[in-house]
């Protein structure tokens, strides 16, 4: 009895993990978290953990002894907040020391017998001009902004105030210096250079030289490069070990060319990033129909110097499985034209259907050794568009010629005319005709 209760604890205990309502249905999954095919319907969607904007979607909880932590690197904990709470702390620190020292000299004042003329006291005052509170406030002020107007001062009668004065101008310094810091550091993040860095809002499958890949486009929008860019990519999904253990957020590289050196890009203009599906890739036996119901996440992240700074920068997104176009490649965006190539952002997010790509996986494609022909029309699809930018350069020089020659004058059309050679016929005898 007793072990069939430690037996029922047990199993109660860790029936939690594998509760329908969060959606995992641990029993469809096998060994090292492959899926057995039992469920066919799509799962629930999942939450994000890197949202599409880069931002980490997770949440700290009981943490100890946060607060002191984060007063312990102060520094950093001012350049992490908010603009408005940062003006709001250092308009505070300002106005904290003002107070105080204002009400250190009235204090001296007071005790000096400078606020009272007819009590006892020196004939000299610790502080000229300093009567009130208000104006030991006025004196603090000057003091600590280095103003200095020349009207209040303090003397030599009380050593106290010039110590105080010494104290207040040292801790002035250090607010200044804190807050100017701060500042510049804050504005000159590496953070906000990854805004101007694109991500493609889809990442498609289909073959390139004859191998099924996975594809995303990335992109800069600034004409200052990011030295040093290297991209990468994790899969984050749920795994469960060989021993039963069960990972809710298990990541795995995506090799995206990072032993051939493919991984280092020279942004300049948009590029395509392949994470080509062979034996050692998460995705070799998914197909397309096992995408559908799949739960997982794809993040990718993108890291470089910004050339201006010369600090770190990272830019993060991440592509559900639902956002992963099977048998779609991405629309050329970059185009030569006579003196220059341009880029047409406006096909950066844009996609086009192969309908030649298998629907099969990589893992059924290297075992059937299936050969997968190139589609003819996919091919005069894009070096339509790769040629549509010389065309229209092309009409637009002709219409030019057009217009120059229909707005041409009779004057010049007969000037041109009388420089033409007569032909040999008109000079023959009228016999000869």
């Amino acid at each position: 009895m007793i072990k069939t209760a430690m037996g029922t604890a047990r199993a109660n205990r860790y029936s939690i993990v594998s509760t329908d309502e969060e959606g995992l249905r641990i029993s469809t999954l096998g060994v090292n978290g492959l899926w057995n095919g039992q469920t066919h319907s799509r799962r629930k969607h999942r939450n994000r953990f890197v949202k599409k904007n880069g931002q980490c979607n997770v949440y700290f909880a009981n943490l100890s002894n946060k607060s002191q932590r984060y007063m312990a690197d102060i520094f950093t904990t001012c350049v992490d907040t908010r603009w408005r709470y940062m003006l709001l702390i250092f308009s505070a620190a300002f106005l904290v020391s003002w107070l105080f020292f204002g009400f250190l000299f009235w204090s001296i004042a007071f005790f000096h017998g400078d606020l009272n003329p007819l009590g006892p006291g020196s004939n000299k005052p610790c502080i000229m001009h300093v009567n009130s509170f208000v104006e030991a406030f006025l004196f603090s002020v000057e003091t600590q902004t280095t103003i200095g107007y020349g009207f209040r001062c303090v003397t030599e009668e009380c050593p106290l105030a010039i110590i105080a004065v010494v104290i207040q101008s040292i801790l002035g310094c250090v607010i200044d210096s804190f807050m100017i810091g701060t500042i510049m550091a804050k504005m000159a993040r590496p953070k906000k250079r990854a805004q101007t860095l694109l991500f493609s809002h889809h990442a498609v499958i289909a073959m390139r030289d004859g191998k099924l890949c996975l594809m995303w486009r990335v992109g800069n929008l600034r004409k200052s490069h990011i030295v040093e860019a290297h991209v990468r990519a994790q899969l984050i999904r749920p795994y469960m070990t060989e021993e039963g253990e069960y990972l809710p957020v298990d990541q795995k590289d995506l090799n995206v060319g990072y032993d051939i050196g493919l991984d280092r890009i020279f942004l300049v203009s948009p590029i395509i990033i392949v994470h080509e599906i062979d034996e050692e890739s998460p995705l070799y036996g998914i197909g397309k129909e096992e995408l559908e119901i799949q739960d997982f996440e794809i993040v990718v992240i993108l890291e470089g110097m910004v050339e201006a700074t010369a600090m770190t920068t990272q830019a993060r997104s991440s592509y559900l499985a639902s956002e992963i176009r099977w048998g779609h490649r991405f629309e050329p965006v970059v185009f030569e034209e006579k003196n220059h190539y341009k880029v047409d952002y406006s096909r950066f997010h844009k996609t086009y259907e192969v309908p030649s790509t298998p629907l099969c996986s990589a893992r059924q494609l290297q075992e059937n050794k299936i050969v997968v022909l190139p589609s003819p029309s996919a091919f005069c699809y894009e070096n339509e568009l790769a040629l549509m930018s010389q065309e229209e350069e092309e009409a637009a020089q002709e219409e030019e010629v057009m217009r120059v020659m229909d707005i041409g004058s009779h004057l010049e059309l007969d000037h041109l005319q009388a420089g033409i050679p007569l032909d040999a016929i008109s000079y023959r005898r009228e016999s000869a005709i």
